[in-house]
């Protein structure tokens, strides 16, 4: 089974982007002992695999799928199958489908990085989160998590990787990963908080702390009548004190007021890394961010943060 799966994951290099570039090199060798690989298998097994694998080439989606679901027929167990169908179910829209394959092959083989990169393709693409597969994997495989973790760095998707870590006994190649991720987040967060001029960094006499800075922007957001008076004084409470979450909450609304929902989202999401033992202001935050996603169309994450609310 093992051979199987090298050999699976290895032909399936021309429509998974990273693995051609990391496996080019091994494509002829692999072409060159594939019948080796495949000795244990009957042949009515092997002719529909490679069938499935020639119809892939050629972008002959719905007959690779045919042959491949004939292959999970005669070996219903096979991770490999699973992973290709999961593919070719997310080529097709079909996520549903797909999301059920790639579950299917990733807890047959738990620490396979490309299964879980297959899996992250199709939740990105069902506009879902990692969070609601959760209780269907293996959550407790340090491997996996790792794996998680990597994608959604290299997805850019700082947050969600730094979650997959959280919780669990990391190696040092997780910890040199972890290190990237925190500094990322860091890089992110200086790119949010705009560079005031010079003549704009002095304030008035009654905005010089951070209750006065409050004390003005709970009062913008309770009339809500000079939204872009509540961007320019919360910009500049951020760039004071930008450690206060408060004023990361205050300027996500703002940006949700003024459709700017990819900003506030990040604004917002920022937020949350700063709140400690604050429910009121978290669940305030939650709600914005709920708003932000439901405005991009994205329930499922709208979902998950009103779920929170408690």
């Amino acid at each position: 089974m093992e051979k199987l799966i090298f050999l699976g994951v290895l032909f399936g290099v021309f429509v998974t982007p990273r693995l051609v570039h990391a496996q080019e090199n091994q494509e002829l060798e692999v072409e060159q002992s594939s019948e080796v690989f495949l000795e244990e298998y009957s042949d009515t097994f092997q002719e529909n695999f490679f069938e499935g694998l020639k119809q892939m080439g050629i972008r002959n989606y719905d007959r690779a799928i045919t042959y491949f679901l004939e292959c999970k027929r005669l070996q219903p167990q096979n991770t490999v199958v699973s992973f290709e169908l999961a593919k070719f179910h997310l080529y097709d829209k079909q996520f549903i489908r797909a999301q059920e394959y790639a579950l299917e092959a990733l807890n047959g083989e738990p620490e396979n990085y490309w299964y879980a990169e297959t899996l992250v393709d199709v939740i990105d693409a069902k506009k879902s989160v990692i969070e609601e597969v959760k209780g269907e994997l293996p959550w407790s495989n340090v491997e996996l998590r790792g794996n998680l973790a990597e994608i959604y760095y290299l997805n850019e998707d700082y947050l969600t990787a730094k979650t997959m870590l959280k919780g669990i006994k990391t190696s040092k190649k997780q910890e040199y990963l972890e290190s990237k991720i925190n500094d990322s987040i860091a890089q992110q967060k200086r790119k949010l908080v705009p560079v005031a001029k010079k003549e704009d960094v002095v304030p008035s006499e009654d905005l010089n702390s951070v209750e006065g800075y409050k004390s003005k922007i709970e009062t913008l957001l309770t009339t809500g009548s000079d939204n872009d008076n509540l961007l320019e004084t919360t910009e500049e409470a951020m760039e004071r004190f930008p450690s206060q979450p408060y004023f990361y909450y205050a300027n996500g609304t703002a940006l949700n007021k003024a459709q700017k929902y990819k900003d506030a989202i990040d604004i917002l999401e920022t937020a949350l890394d700063y709140i400690i033992d604050d429910t009121a202001l978290e669940h305030a935050v939650y709600k914005e961010l709920a708003n932000a996603y439901t405005a991009t169309n994205n329930t499922s994450k709208a979902n998950m943060y009103l779920s929170k609310i408690k």
